[in-house]
Parts: structure tokens; C-alpha cells; sequence
């Protein structure tokens, strides 16, 4: 580890990979622990290896048992861990195992489909498909082969957008209550000798229900920004009525951008017009532009609003929670997407999620294909 000065989001960033690494190596690694060590490296620094470890091992160790697992996951995340385990009289540390999970891509279809294969012993053997594998994968865990496979999927993804009643009036089947269409009654019954044959009416019919995407694309979101870049793509080319916003460190109109058939392209120009990608997060400050300019006078009202994001605000919270609160009072529904909230033993303790959690009225996670499943139908209803 040489010694550097990080910024925020990149202090962030190294907290989330290492609690990640821990985690698949059998350590306990919450959340929680991910921010105290972000929290602690944004007031020690990470120019010290020693400091860095201590801190780690202060967030990370439930008790003695865990100071070896712990001392060879940091030897093997940092490159200057050896240096430090030398320093405790550790001995030579090995890389972390990590899961293996099967390659998806070069197998045929055939093979994702194995069902009940035997052994020699003539007992049943369970058996896996990669496919489902897929479905169920961490996006942070994915490699880039498994996530272009995953676009494809969101490309193929059906999409049901929410609906709410219209003000126009269509014809009620005969079966149908509604209001008496004079006009069409009195029609029918001139056709038919002024005979009084049938009551026509009318009722109110159902319309497509705005949905806004409010996408945060700062660095604590880099490893899952791009899969809901993908699905927000997909409401807007398949639905006139959606809009998409980027969130950063401002907050970057993208509709236009991402309407283009080409995702790829899509994407190339949504980054382009959004200069702050990848950059620090201020939720708050984003919210209250969005409010001010497009959010609480037009877009947001009466609409299904989707906020994609893990809660790490830089802002004050308190501004936060009040433009969650003015966004809360014109939406129809705020659904929350937090790729963190599937993390074992994940509690809200985040400043910024803290402060919007109580204005949100679907908490969903988001983290995998199949969990974007359930992010459509929640959507939709």
C-alpha cells in the first residue's frame, strides 16, 4: 500500500471491495463495518499500512478466532500486508478462497439445462443450471463476459408500466357500469325507429403512469450504475411516459440520451452528458435541483418514482430529508433501489438512507437480474 491521499469516494470504494473480500473469506462483514472503516480511513488516511490494519481489524473481528482469518485477507487485498503480518510475527498469509462459480457463456443450452445426473452408485446427483446461477449473481461479483449476458437479459426483459385512471371516457362493454352517453343513446335509438333499445354509457379509462428514474452514478455505485443505467433504458425506449436522471455530485437530465435503440450508445451518451459520473455523492443537493426544476411543479407528480442507490451522501442529511419529504407529497410512490440492502445482517445506518428511509415507500435491493425482477412487478403495481 504506498502512501496516497485518497478521496472520498475512493476511501469508499476501498471499504465496500475490502468488506466484500472478507465476507466471501468467512468473516462477519455487514455494512455497517464497511462504513466504520470508510469512516475511520476518511479520518486516519491509508498512508500508514499499520493504521489501516488496525482499523480494519476493529471493524471486522468479533473475537480472537477471527485475527488470523482477518490478518490473511488483508495480507492478500493490500500489497503491503505482508509487511505488516511480518511486523505481528504472523506467518506467511495465502490469498483468500473465493467462490467459484461456473463460467456462463462458452456452454451450450443444453448443458445450462443438466437435470438429475447420476454417479456411478446409481444415486441422483444435484445438479446446477449456470443460467439460474446467473440469475441470482451479485452484479459486484459478475465478470464483464457475465454482464454482457446479463444485458441481454434487461434487453429482454417484459416491462409493465404502472397505470392510473385517465380523464377521457372510452365506450363501457354492455356489461359495464358507466356513465349514460346521451348522445350515443339517442343515435341508436333514431336507427332504430326512435325505439329505445339499449343505454349506451361511457367510464373513465386507465393511461400509462409517469415513471422517473433518479439513478445515483457516483463511485460507491460503479459496480452497479451501468445494469441500472441498462434498465432504466429500457422504461424510457419502451415507454413515453418514463424519464431518467443521473445523480451525483449534481443532477443531470438523461432522457433524451438514453432514448436512443442502441444501449450501448445509450449509454456512451448518457456518460457524456453527465460530467459528474463516478464522483462524490450529494443526494440531497441532486433531490432539490430535481424538485426545483422538473420534479414537484411537472414530473414527479402523480408519477412512480425510483431512486437507485446505496445511501452514501456526502450532504447534509437533513436536506436530504426534507426534499424526500416535498418529493413524498407529489409522487404517487417512491421506491428506493439499495443493492446493499441483500447484504447479510444490512441495516439502514448510512446518514443519507437513515434520512430518506422513512419518505420511501418500497424498500427494494436490486442487486441481482432476479431481484430486478421483482423491482419490474414492484413497479408495476
Amino acid at each position: 500500500m504506498e502512501p496516497t491521499n485518497l478521496a472520498v469516494a475512493e476511501i469508499a470504494d476501498l471499504a465496500t471491495a475490502f468488506a466484500r473480500s472478507a465476507s466471501a473469506c468467512g468473516l462477519d462483514a455487514p455494512p455497517s463495518a464497511a462504513i466504520d472503516l470508510a469512516l475511520a480511513l476518511g479520518v486516519l488516511g491509508v498512508a500508514d499500512p499499520r493504521a489501516v490494519f488496525v482499523a480494519g481489524q476493529a471493524c471486522f473481528c468479533r473475537g480472537p478466532e477471527d485475527l488470523d482469518r482477518y490478518a490473511q485477507v488483508f495480507a492478500a487485498f493490500f500489497s503491503a500486508g505482508r509487511d505488516v503480518l511480518r511486523q505481528r510475527g504472523a506467518s506467511q498469509p495465502r490469498p483468500p478462497v473465493m467462490p467459484v462459480v461456473p463460467e456462463v457463456g462458452d456452454s451450450t443450452e443444453e448443458e445450462h439445462e443438466q437435470t438429475e445426473p447420476t454417479d456411478h452408485s446409481g444415486r441422483i446427483v444435484a445438479a446446477y443450471s449456470a443460467l439460474e446461477v446467473l440469475r441470482r449473481k451479485d452484479f459486484a461479483a459478475c465478470s464483464d463476459e457475465e454482464l454482457a449476458e446479463i444485458s441481454q437479459l434487461i434487453a429482454g426483459m417484459r416491462r409493465h408500466p404502472p397505470r392510473r385512471r385517465s380523464r377521457r371516457t372510452v365506450v363501457s362493454p354492455r356489461s359495464a357500469r358507466g356513465r349514460i352517453d346521451v348522445r350515443a343513446t339517442v343515435r341508436a335509438s333514431l336507427r332504430s325507429g326512435a325505439e329505445l333499445q339499449r343505454i349506451h354509457r361511457r367510464r373513465h379509462g386507465e393511461t400509462e403512469r409517469r415513471v422517473v428514474w433518479l439513478l445515483d452514478v457516483s463511485g460507491s455505485m460503479r459496480q452497479y450504475a451501468r445494469v441500472m443505467l441498462l434498465l432504466a433504458h429500457g422504461s424510457v425506449v419502451a415507454h413515453g411516459r418514463a424519464e431518467a436522471f443521473a445523480l451525483s455530485t449534481r443532477c443531470t437530465r438523461i432522457t433524451r440520451e438514453l432514448a436512443r435503440r442502441d444501449p450501448d450508445a445509450a449509454l456512451d451518451h448518457a456518460a457524456a452528458a453527465a460530467p459528474d459520473i463516478e464522483g462524490g455523492t450529494r443526494l440531497g443537493e441532486g433531490l432539490r435541483t430535481f424538485n426545483d426544476t422538473w420534479g414537484v411543479r411537472a414530473l414527479a407528480r402523480g408519477a412512480v418514482v425510483v431512486i437507485c442507490s446505496d445511501g452514501w451522501d456526502r450532504g447534509d442529511p437533513a436536506v436530504l430529508a426534507t426534499e424526500m419529504e416535498r418529493l413524498h407529497r407529489v409522487a404517487k410512490r417512491i421506491v428506493w433501489v439499495n443493492p446493499l440492502k441483500a447484504t447479510e445482517g444490512y441495516e439502514p445506518l448510512a446518514r443519507g438512507m437513515a434520512a430518506a428511509l422513512p419518505h420511501v415507500d418500497e424498500f427494494c435491493s436490486g442487486h441481482s437480474f432476479e431481484a430486478l425482477s421483482e423491482l419490474v412487478e414492484v413497479i408495476a403495481q
